[in-house]
């Protein structure tokens, strides 16, 4: 099969940093290609390049054997080639068909067709079973069908070439499979599929090929088929990296976190948590798990003043926090990892320095008499850029909308974790981060736990629930479903109980009727 894409000797410079180095990528017609590396490699970078959004300093790029210059996304969108971005570009007020035809709208007279463009939208839609309704606004639909809305707006301008940066960082674990489905009924329309991705199990059940970068450089090129997950990661980071978390044994102390009862309405305007009650002891790590959507997001928003509760009560140590602001929970030993790092986690237009400090910019040794202290802040952001391996063009003063997502996501942690919070609210801690900084910052948060601080993880990727957890709640339709040893669960049990299965069975048993589909 010939090469439907050539980036050859491709480098591409930026203050302070070599994204890419002399690189040469060639992918076959009709294939999964999945780009790999850590954050920072290199691989966004690339594919901007070869989308237009930047032009390399070095090289050439060929399309089907013909060498051209890709100066801007038309000319991409003229070649074929489409790309689904890491953060999504929708107009959220406008429906799925205004924003799959904006810049290219039909035109009837002087109006735009509107009726033809669904329907065309509706008919690209069926024949790759992406399931969208063309009237439906963003701001009413899932992330999942927000990102197949991208989709469609790629094959709506015909590409050939589709380039999907980190497509599965926002997604659970259902919607991730069924994304993987669509990519192989994609290839097999005769699409060829880009793949930036940190997650090895998604290269190995999806791509063909895989391309591993590394600082910028092209480590090498593997058929999927004949290379393992352990081989694919020391490409990745350059050594040997564990898949296992090592802990030992949880010595739980007093109550930290109490919540009692709690009922919190969602953005819908109904109970997205329906009196709730858990604790979290000094010394251990209560895993949260449950499919998105159950009252994970209310729960935690609550817990962390991000949104008020209805009735109920929220207790750090023995003080009942419920109705305190954001900082007063702060300042009492309250931590938390947002799940969502560009809207509750950083301040885009502030450098990475500043964010640093965003809880302590009043305190010594950051702040005298109300007057920043530049070098305090400065040394402060070096020594956690060192330690917690965040990559950034510009150290300190990189402004923290031009960090990649999976660095952005390192800066917010670092910052966390070196306040050492007592009670600490960890959502989604490594979402978009490669396997060696997960495993890092699992160590951390373990480390934590030894500290004696009270942890509250929540995730939807149930091996980080697992491997990480003392104990495991289960969270379904807002309510607490159960909460297991984590040593003493599996896979299948959980999955019972995030499906709300176990749930139906004890209520049908307690009112003598037959559970229906458990």
């Amino acid at each position: 099969m010939s090469n439907i894409v050539e980036m050859l000797h491709i480098t591409k410079d930026f203050p302070g940093i070599r994204a890419n180095d002399d690189i040469t990528l060639q992918v076959e017609e009709r294939s999964i290609h999945a780009l790999l590396g850590e954050n920072g490699a290199g691989k966004s970078t690339l594919m901007s390049i070869l989308f237009g959004l930047y032009q390399p300093d070095a090289g050439t790029i060929r399309i089907r054997g013909k060498e051209v210059k890709v100066s801007d996304p038309n000319v991409a969108t003229a070649l074929g080639i489409g790309m689904v971005h890491q953060h999504f570009k929708l107009v959220h007020n406008f429906t799925v068909t205004e924003n799959i035809i904006l810049g290219m709208e039909p035109r009837k007279g002087l109006l735009v067709d509107m009726r033809t463009a669904e329907q065309k939208v509706e008919d690209i839609s069926k024949l790759y079973g992406l399931a969208v309704d063309p009237r439906s606004k963003i701001e009413e639909i899932s992330v999942s069908m927000q990102q197949r809305v991208e989709i469609l707006k790629m094959l709506y301008r015909d590409a050939e070439i589709l380039i999907f940066d980190e497509p599965t960082a926002v997604l659970t674990p259902q919607e991730i499979h069924e994304l993987m489905q669509i990519m192989r009924r994609l290839v097999e329309e005769g699409k060829t599929i880009l793949l930036i991705t940190h997650k090895l199990k998604e290269i190995k059940e999806v791509a063909d090929v895989c391309s591993v970068l590394r600082r910028g450089k092209l480590v090498g090129t593997v058929p999927v088929a004949d290379t393992d997950e352990e081989r694919m990661a020391e490409m990745m980071v350059g050594r040997q990296v564990s898949f296992h978390v090592q802990k030992t044994l949880a010595k739980p102390g007093d109550v930290l976190l109490r919540v009692e009862g709690l009922n919190v309405k969602n953005q819908k305007g109904v109970l997205g948590v329906k009196n709730l009650s858990l604790s979290v002891r000094a010394g251990e790590i209560l895993g949260l798990c449950g499919i998105d959507g159950n009252g994970q997001t209310e729960l935690v928003q609550a817990i962390t003043g991000l949104t008020k509760v209805e009735s109920g009560r929220i207790f750090l140590r023995d003080i009942d926090i419920t109705h305190l602001s954001i900082k007063e929970r702060s300042d009492l030993g309250l931590g938390h990892i947002p799940e969502d790092r560009q809207k509750h986690g950083l301040v885009l237009d502030f450098t990475l320095g500043e964010n640093f400090i965003i809880h302590n910019y009043y305190k010594e040794p950051f702040a005298h008499w109300g007057i920043l202290n530049k070098k305090a802040i400065l040394e402060n952001a070096q020594r956690l850029i060192k330690e917690f391996d965040v990559r950034s063009g510009q150290g300190a003063i990189t402004p923290a909308r031009a960090m990649s997502g999976g660095n952005q996501q390192k800066a917010i942690v670092a910052r966390e974790i070196d306040r050492s919070p007592d009670v600490f609210i960890v959502v989604q801690p490594t979402r978009g981060l490669d396997v060696g900084a997960i495993e890092y910052i699992h160590k951390r948060i373990i480390g934590e736990r030894d500290k004696n601080k009270a942890i509250l993880l929540v995730s939807l990727e149930l091996d980080e629930i697992m491997d990480l957890s003392d104990r495991i709640a289960v969270i379904y339709n807002g309510e607490i479903v159960g909460i297991v040893d984590a040593a003493e669960t599996n896979e299948n049990e959980l999955g019972l109980m995030m499906s709300g299965a176990l749930h139906k069975a004890q209520e049908a048993a307690q009112t003598g009727r037959e559970p229906a589909h458990v």
